[in-house]
């Protein structure tokens, strides 16, 4: 693939209505440029085969209860899904092709397995940004049902919600019904690759990190936030020009951010330097 057709697949992927995003797919295009050649094809007809053996575990009955019990034995019984408790922040556990050739994965990424192969069988099946640790619901609102797919499926009780929230974060936050919102395709995927930002910037990889922020402003070209991300990648590398263009926009479109003083005084900085560079 061409070096300017890095992201054309994940953009055609995403740049449609939530209801026409096939996220999935979305995920696999998102990965294509950390895996050259990948076959997206072939995995999403990986996927197709799990839902099969899913649709047959159930004996095609369409109950939610009887279809969960289906998915958590054939992901994690049959064909063995876990999370990645060894090592959580390894970057492929954010590449969904990855996920499923190894059968490991962390909260968001299994939640995403789960719902691909819930829509196959015509599950109600939604993310949720729960602090901390993604998970799944699935149902309606009179029989909502929490599950954990990185801890094999385990149906979460409003008591064992609170558990783990206290252990994520103490006393700082308190049980909210919001923590059980349903996320947007985008912003799962945009969560993904939050994740992935943040383990290649703490490896020092300005190229890599790069290449993630592309990736948020192909989901949201009018985030100042990735704007000015990207600008502090690019002052990294020594891309000026660059730097200078994506902080100027961000003060455009948040001239009163908190750290809007130093942002103003990085522009001049490198306005002296490509002055004296020319």
């Amino acid at each position: 693939m061409a070096a300017a057709d890095l992201y054309r697949d994940f953009r055609q992927a995403v740049d449609r209505p939530e209801d026409q995003i096939d996220l999935g797919r979305a995920a696999l295009t998102m990965v294509e440029c950390d895996c050259p050649g990948l076959d997206v094809d072939g995995y999403v007809a990986k996927i197709d085969r799990i839902a099969s053996a899913v649709k047959r575990r159930s004996g095609g009955e369409a109950g939610v209860t009887r279809v969960v019990a289906a998915i958590n034995y054939v992901l994690f019984q049959e064909v063995g899904f876990r999370g990645n408790q060894a090592h959580y922040y390894d970057a492929k556990n954010s590449f969904l092709n990855e996920v499923i050739d190894r059968k490991l994965g962390i909260p968001i990424s299994l939640s995403l397995l789960y719902m691909e192969v819930g829509r196959r069988l015509a599950l109600n099946v939604d993310g949720v940004g729960f602090p901390g640790h993604f998970l799944v619901k699935v149902g309606g609102r009179q029989d909502e049902i929490i599950i954990d797919p990185f801890n094999a499926g385990a149906i979460k009780s409003r008591e064992s919600l609170d558990e783990m929230l206290h252990g994520l974060y103490g006393d700082r936050i308190v049980f909210r019904a919001e923590f059980l919102d349903a996320v947007t395709k985008k912003q799962l995927l945009a969560r993904m690759l939050t994740n992935l930002k943040a383990i290649y910037w703490n490896e020092g990889n300005l190229v890599k990190s790069l290449s993630v922020v592309e990736r948020l402003l192909i989901l949201d070209p009018l985030s100042a936030d990735h704007l000015r991300d990207r600008g502090v990648i690019y002052l990294k590398l020594e891309c000026f020009n660059q730097a200078r263009a994506d902080f100027e926009t961000y003060l455009s479109g948040k001239p009163d951010a908190e750290d809007a003083s130093g942002v103003r005084a990085e522009i001049i900085k490198l306005a002296r330097q490509l002055t004296q560079v020319h």
